[in-house]
């Protein structure tokens, strides 16, 4: 089992458990879990998560599921922005 710290941004903030702080929260995860996993275990659907970093580095969509977590990793995930 390893912990790594999960930052949710924008909207996607409020699917974090009560207590969280600063869009942050610690999840425990098994052996070989991946970025994807992740994401599916919190009920994020995919087209929500734009842009996905793992300790500041861009993960593709085609590239969570062969991304694995692991002990301290920081996965912080931002939802499409719109402007105009």
């Amino acid at each position: 089992m390893a912990t790594v710290t999960l930052k949710l941004f924008a909207l996607l903030g409020a699917r974090l458990p009560p207590g969280s702080v600063a869009n942050a929260t610690s999840v425990a995860v098994g052996e070989g879990a991946t970025v994807a996993t992740l994401i599916a275990g919190f009920g994020l659907p995919d087209k929500d998560c734009h842009l996905v970093l793992v300790n500041g580095a861009f993960i593709p969509v085609d590239s969570r599921a062969a991304t694995p977590v692991a002990e301290g990793d920081v996965v912080s995930i931002w939802p499409p922005i719109g402007g105009g």
